[in-house]
């Protein structure tokens, strides 16, 4: 009598889904230098609403036809393009991303995340973790801002480009969360170009505001806030270091990715806003969160390449909540602004 092979218990399958998952994941750097290469190449802006194969892709970036067909069904396997049965390549929400001109575009963001700085710097991770300091003077001799502005070129231009796409894109979203409506001025502390501030103002006619930032960031401060501009009636810009004073008094305080160096620094820049502002007023802290937060994987990622090449760190709820509390702050609410973006809503 013959008998039928036993089943395999119903723990190989789960068991061999976690095997592949690993194997996908020490290739992530695979898929990321393959997202790099399509922005590098301008694919996504090459391809169509119609879709087209990869001789006639290939034409127009100016590529081999068989290398790219691969780096698209890699790509495609991530729902970054989609290959039909027919092997033509079609646009995906995800691909639509790196198109330069897309209202969400991440193609510099896709390309600063993959600048050749980081293949350098990501592999001393493990001497991160065991010091728990910045990697980044020990393997290019120099602080990473220093590095940034003197000498490294391309890269520079692409962290600029970078940061004004995320900042303009999340500058929406800001203006959506707060309500302004008894206010009459707003301070963005750290606030770059002044993105978040200009959607503000523009949104509210009767707010006035200030931008405090670096001498060499306000340098490039948002157009619409400069001489000249639509808003500059309206606006003031003050360089300065927010860590040092926060030299004005306003009915609301707004900063926003800021507060990520070493705890004291962070400590100094609260206690400033807390001597600058009058009884009451609001100070609005928004941050990336390494918990609570819709997008854990991008968020503890960005806190991986903090501690890699400035020393810094994304908060938990607890952490900052704490920080704020111990400046005398009065959190009155903590909601999420979009996936990756909370705001601690306090009072002086």
């Amino acid at each position: 009598m013959t008998t039928s092979p036993a089943s395999p218990p119903a723990s190989v399958p789960a068991r061999e889904n976690v095997s592949m998952r690993m194997r996908e994941l020490v290739f992530g750097a695979a898929c990321a230098a393959a997202v790099r290469t399509a922005a590098a190449l301008r694919v996504a802006d090459a391809l169509g609403e119609t879709p087209a194969t990869a001789d006639e892709l290939a034409t127009a970036v100016g590529v081999q036809s068989d290398p790219l067909a691969r780096l698209l069904r890699a790509l495609s396997s991530y729902g970054v393009f989609a290959e039909d049965e027919s092997g033509r390549f079609a646009h995906t929400e995800m691909s639509r991303l790196l198109q330069e001109d897309s209202p969400d575009s991440l193609r510099y963001i896709a390309l600063w995340c993959t600048e050749p700085w980081t293949w350098q710097a990501w592999p001393h991770l493990p001497d991160a973790v065991r010091s728990g300091r910045s990697v980044f003077p020990e393997v290019f001799g120099k602080e990473f801002f220093e590095y940034l502005h003197d000498g490294a070129g391309e890269s520079a231009r692409v962290f600029d480009k970078a940061m004004t796409q995320s900042s303009r894109q999340s500058a929406a979203d800001v203006a959506g969360f707060v309500d302004l409506a008894g206010a009459t001025s707003v301070v963005d502390i750290g606030g770059g170009q002044g993105h978040v501030l200009a959607a503000l103002l523009e949104k509210y006619p009767q707010l006035h505001g200030t931008l405090l930032d670096l001498p060499a960031v306000v340098a490039n401060a948002d157009p619409r806030l400069r001489e000249g501009g639509a808003l500059c009636a309206r606006a003031e810009i003050i360089a300065g270091d927010c860590r040092t004073a926060i030299p004005v008094e306003a009915d609301l305080y707004i900063i926003k990715n800021v507060l990520e160096w070493d705890d004291e620094s962070t400590r100094r820049t609260l206690r400033n806003i807390v001597e600058a502002a009058r009884p009451g007023a609001r100070v609005l802290a928004i941050e990336n969160l390494v918990d609570e937060s819709r997008s854990m994987r991008f968020t503890t990622a960005m806190d991986l390449m903090l501690l890699l090449n400035v020393g810094g760190a994304k908060h938990t709820k607890a952490s900052l909540t704490a920080l704020m509390d111990e400046a005398g702050l009065q959190i009155k609410d903590v909601r999420p602004v979009n996936p990756y973006l909370h705001a601690f809503d306090s009072t002086v």
